[in-house]
C-alpha cells in the first residue's frame, strides 16, 4: 500500500514538473482579448511589404505578453518600412522619429518591447544560416490596431521581430523571399 501511495505522489509531481516545463516554453502567454476590425478609410492602409489591412467585422486576438525570452528565442521575422510613408505607420516609439530602412533596426512585439525597456538595445538575429545585430527602435503593437495610429493594420502577433530591409539583406535572404521567416534571436549584452 505504501509503495502504491508513493507511486501516485511521484506521478503527481512528475506531471506538475512537466506542466511547468511546458509553461516555461511559451505556453504561458495567452491572448488577453480580441479587437474588432474596422474598415480602413480610402488610402488608409499602406499594404507595402505585403502588410495586411484590417477587415471590417473580423476579430483579431490581442496580447499583452510574448513568449519568454531565452538565449534562442523563437520568432517570426517580418519586414517593415520605418521611413515616412512606409507601412510602419507613424514614427518609431523609442524616439518619435523616422529611420532609414538601410539601417539594421527592428520593432518587437509588445511583450518583448517590454514598456520601452529594450529601446536602443541591440539584439542578435539568427536566420538563413547567418546572424545580424539590429537595434530595437519600435514596438510592433500586439494590444491595439485597426486605427490611424497603426496604419489600419491588425494587432501584431506576439512573436514578431519586424525588421528593416537592412536586416533581411544582412541575413542573405533574396528579396523575392522577403516577408516572413522563422528565426531565433537573443539580447546582445554588449549593446
Amino acid at each position: 500500500m505504501k509503495q502504491q501511495a508513493l507511486s501516485v505522489v511521484t506521478l503527481f509531481f512528475c506531471t506538475l514538473l512537466m506542466a511547468s516545463i511546458l509553461s516555461a516554453e511559451g505556453g504561458s502567454c495567452k491572448p488577453s482579448g480580441k479587437l474588432k476590425g474596422k474598415k480602413p478609410p480610402k488610402h488608409g492602409c499602406n499594404s507595402g511589404n505585403d502588410s495586411e489591412c484590417c477587415k471590417e467585422g473580423r476579430y483579431y486576438e490581442i496580447y499583452k505578453c510574448s513568449p519568454p525570452v531565452s538565449a534562442r528565442t523563437k520568432a517570426i521575422l517580418t519586414i517593415n518600412g520605418f521611413g515616412p510613408g512606409g507601412d510602419g505607420g507613424g514614427p518609431a516609439e523609442c524616439d518619435n522619429k523616422y529611420h532609414s530602412d538601410d539601417t539594421p533596426i527592428v520593432a518587437l512585439s509588445t511583450g518583448w518591447f517590454n514598456n520601452m525597456k529594450r529601446c536602443f538595445k541591440k539584439i542578435t538575429i539568427h536566420g538563413n544560416g547567418r546572424s545580424v545585430k539590429a537595434r530595437v527602435i519600435d514596438e510592433c503593437d500586439s494590444t491595439m490596431g485597426c486605427d490611424h495610429d497603426h496604419d489600419y493594420q491588425p494587432p501584431c502577433r506576439n512573436n514578431i521581430v519586424d525588421a528593416s530591409r537592412a536586416v533581411w539583406k544582412a541575413l542573405g535572404v533574396p528579396e523575392k523571399d522577403w516577408g516572413e521567416m522563422e528565426i531565433h534571436w537573443s539580447d546582445d549584452h554588449h549593446s
